[in-house]
């Protein structure tokens, strides 16, 4: 068991995270780094030790900040656990954010059947509300055209709610991918195990056949239309975007190859990730790193 100060120190972290969120802006940034000091925990501390941590959290938390503060704590801790558990048994950085991503995804979705069902709170319903609320006060300000009517409003929400999945997808795996880089490296700074550590952008591959995928998917959301509620469009009204921030990074991945091959200063391929990680478009570089050996014109002899 650990004795020294450093686990008192992150709970002590996780008990002024979980009570920041009550603070503006501030909140934001506690989000971020929520699962930080528990996968520390988790990992530097038997299971017993990490309970008895945890519950102290907990119970200040609850005492000081709410329920609602201890609801989100809740909401972390699983994947926390799951972070650390991979941690120690020294797994892939692309098994932890996979397994991760799909555990915080799947309490995403889980949120919003235990409103829906248990709680009788329709987010979906209560995001309509709020968007034909917003175009009704912009209607009335006369900031949008004239000829806009409530049928276009209802495609935007239709459009909105179809989008839900592939929102929930980047943001979970966004969030995961961040977590981790950050707590592999606190784990170890805090006597944990060594963890594996991401693969070099510059070695970044996809497989080719998600190539073939993407342009399948490309000519059939041409015939398909954006405002069905259908199983069929609403995937293909995700996939597409998913698959296209896929290939946005494996763009990344070749201008770090290239920034390698040719010595350039390692902040330029960080400038240049930012227009392609920003503008859709430039994704088409990672299909074409992807589907044609291109990397070899550029490998020195």
């Amino acid at each position: 068991m650990k004795t020294g100060l450093k686990p008192v120190l992150w709970s002590c972290a996780a008990l002024l995270l979980l009570l920041s969120l009550a603070v503006p802006v501030l909140n934001l940034i506690s989000l971020l780094l929520m699962m930080l000091p528990l996968v520390v925990l988790y990992t530097t501390l038997p299971p017993k030790s990490f309970g008895l941590h945890m519950l102290a959290v907990w119970v200040l938390a609850f005492v000081i900040g709410g329920p609602a503060t201890l609801i989100i704590g809740l909401f972390f801790l699983i994947p926390s656990i799951v972070m650390g558990y991979l941690y120690m048994k020294q797994a892939t950085a692309s098994r932890v954010v996979r397994s991760v991503g799909v555990v915080i995804l799947a309490q995403l979705m889980l949120e919003l059947l235990i409103f829906e069902i248990f709680l009788d709170i329709s987010l979906l319903k209560e995001m309509g509300t709020i968007v034909r609320s917003t175009f009704a006060d912009l209607m009335t300000q006369g900031l949008i055209p004239s000829d806009w009517d409530s049928s276009l409003t209802e495609i935007v929400i239709q459009t909105m709610i179809n989008s839900i999945p592939v929102v929930f997808i980047m943001m979970a795996f966004g969030y995961t991918v961040i977590t981790q880089f950050m707590a592999r490296r606190l784990v170890r700074w805090s006597g944990g195990p060594a963890t594996p550590r991401f693969t070099r952008a510059r070695e970044w591959r996809l497989p080719r056949l998600l190539v073939v995928l993407y342009l399948i998917t490309y000519v059939m959301e041409l015939f398909s239309s954006t405002t069905s509620s259908s199983f069929f469009s609403v995937a293909l009204l995700n996939l597409l975007p998913l698959l296209s921030y896929l290939f946005a990074f494996q763009a990344v991945g070749f201008f770090f190859f290239l920034a390698h091959q040719r010595g350039w200063n390692k902040a330029i391929p960080v400038l240049i990730a930012i227009p392609v990680l920003l503008f859709p478009p430039l994704s088409i570089i990672g299909v074409l790193d992807t589907a044609f050996p291109i990397r070899k014109s550029f490998t020195k002899p």
